[in-house]
């Protein structure tokens, strides 16, 4: 049975960072990209970062948390990590982590109707 968890979120201030896990079960690591997306209330989903499946763990990331967000996964360990830096307002949703069948690919997706799996998310709220 594949399962995706998320945890780390919460209440941060502007400015703040967070770092958020996804614990992979359930699945063959290697033959996955990951991703991490968001949905804020009234909004569409967005995707935010991926990585690869391939050992070079090639990055694709959105023009909207370049240089804030990065991603990062220890396959070994089966947990992807993104790390939040200089958080803002609108950085407030809620964050899910998603596994997509890449078998020795090298880039990935942010669009998160390719992706197979998904974990039931995580809330970040960024307020004084």
């Amino acid at each position: 049975q594949v399962q995706l968890v998320e945890s780390g979120g919460g209440l941060v201030q502007p400015g703040g960072s967070l770092r958020l896990s996804c614990e992979l079960s359930g699945l063959t690591l290697d033959y996955y990209a990951i991703g991490w997306f968001r949905q804020a209330p009234g909004k569409g989903r967005e995707g935010l970062l991926c990585v690869s499946s391939t050992s070079d763990h090639r990055v694709n990331s959105a023009d909207s948390v370049k240089g804030r967000f990065t991603i990062s996964r220890d396959d070994a360990e089966k947990m992807a990590y993104l790390q939040m830096n200089s958080l803002e307002p609108e950085d407030t949703a809620a964050y899910y982590c998603a596994a997509d069948w890449k078998y020795s690919t090298n880039w990935c997706s942010l669009k998160g109707d390719e992706y197979d799996y998904w974990g039931q998310g995580t809330q970040v709220t960024v307020s004084s």
